[in-house]
């Protein structure tokens, strides 16, 4: 059974085989997707964005759970007080009653520290798909318009991988790429000093 992807390179070369005896040609153009990406100045400055969320998140999250290694520390002191033969019956009930009420605010306490936990995670997640998306819309709008200008029918992602985890493009001349000239558009508006440069 074929893949998607045969299926289009099958596809694709019968087009190839039509129109080549039809005097026609197809003009064939290919991109490294990953590249891209990767060298485009936004994607570093997403990155970096993404980190400190990240960063500050983990700080936020390592004062809730010193704060629940300290409240765990005092109801142990409490239950050992309270575990103290020596200890008068009220003395003991009272610890009992604070111990009590300790092992309550520890409950409440874990359970902020997880929807806390699971509330940024969900929140750095969207904000990832989120910058993600703003790239990939301002990357194709130039990827379409260098097609355009260049008058391209079929553009191909070097990059891209197929079920078998081989390269989809086995081959192509270096002419057919425009993946530099993409990248040199895309890092036009690149500001003096990003915070990629900073790093």
């Amino acid at each position: 059974m074929k893949t998607n992807i045969q299926s289009f390179i099958a596809a694709l070369s019968g087009a190839i085989l039509l129109t080549g005896s039809a005097q026609a040609e197809i003009k064939v153009g290919t991109i490294d997707m990953k590249q891209v990406f990767d060298t485009y100045y936004k994607t570093k400055d997403a990155e970096s964005k993404i980190n400190e969320a990240r960063a500050q998140a983990k700080k936020e999250l390592d004062e809730r759970l010193d704060s629940f290694n300290k409240a765990q520390e005092e109801a142990k002191k409490l239950n050992e007080e309270a575990n103290k033969p020596e200890l008068a019956a009220a003395a003991k009930a009272d610890k009992s009653k604070l111990l009590n009420e300790k092992l309550q605010g520890l409950g409440a306490l874990q359970r902020e520290i997880q929807e806390f936990q699971q509330s940024r995670e969900r929140q750095l997640s969207e904000q990832s798909v989120r910058s993600r998306n703003n790239l990939v819309e301002e990357i194709n709008k130039v990827i379409s318009d260098k097609v355009k200008a260049a008058g391209y029918d079929v553009v191909l992602d070097k990059s891209g991988q197929s079920l078998n985890a081989v390269g989809v493009v086995v081959y192509s001349r270096d002419s057919f790429d425009f993946t530099n000239d993409v990248v040199t558009e895309l890092n036009k508006s690149k500001p003096a000093a990003s915070k990629a440069d900073k790093k």
